[in-house]
């Protein structure tokens, strides 16, 4: 069973039903237990990095999504759920994250209409299992005004151009999280 965690915030059901689109069975849980017992676990997210922070520790999930994690189940950030692993975020003042990622999330300083919305390219650097079917300069659908600075550049699976060339998907070991929302991006 895949867990989508429920913290308040979020695309939960595009998300799951993306996942049974694709045949598998995925649920929608705020419970630690349910997450922990999950075979993988997805932290999707729409929102601000502060109160999603604050909505993960007010209902106790931190610690089961970082046990998910040192237990090498496979684990999916997608959006705000990337943002999340890093270790803090500049957004409406400096606030700490999982600490997953060494390095930090910032602002677009663009000439660019922020936030970044719609279809984009993504090149990816290295060979991600989670994407063995898709070929590098695909288009993906993205909705952002933040982007993650990975301290440790081994991190970065992929990156988009957007007035600046920006990290948009990170990968190691069981952890893979987009920038972009391959819930909405087609096939």
């Amino acid at each position: 069973m895949i867990s989508i965690i429920d913290y308040g915030m979020g695309n939960l059901r595009s998300v799951q039903k993306a996942f049974e689109q694709c045949g598998f069975a995925a649920e929608i849980t705020g419970e630690p237990g349910k997450i922990e017992d999950a075979g993988a676990v997805v932290l999707p997210g729409v929102g601000a990095f502060g109160r999603a922070m604050a909505e993960l520790e007010s209902r106790e999930l931190v610690e089961p999504i970082l046990r998910t994690i040192r237990q090498g189940k496979p684990f999916l950030g997608i959006c705000l759920g990337l943002h999340l692993l890093f270790e803090e975020s500049s957004e409406f003042g400096l606030t700490k994250g999982l600490g997953v990622i060494p390095g930090r999330v910032v602002k677009f300083k663009t000439g660019l209409k922020v936030p970044h919305m719609g279809w984009n390219q993504v090149s990816f650097k290295s060979a991600i299992p989670f994407f063995r079917n898709v070929q590098s300069g695909s288009y993906f659908y993205f909705v952002h005004s933040y982007y993650v600075e990975p301290t440790d550049v081994s991190w970065v699976a992929a990156t988009t151009d957007y007035g600046t060339d920006f990290c948009s998907a990170v990968a190691r070991d069981n952890v893979v999280a987009t920038q972009f929302h391959p819930e909405k991006s087609q096939k």
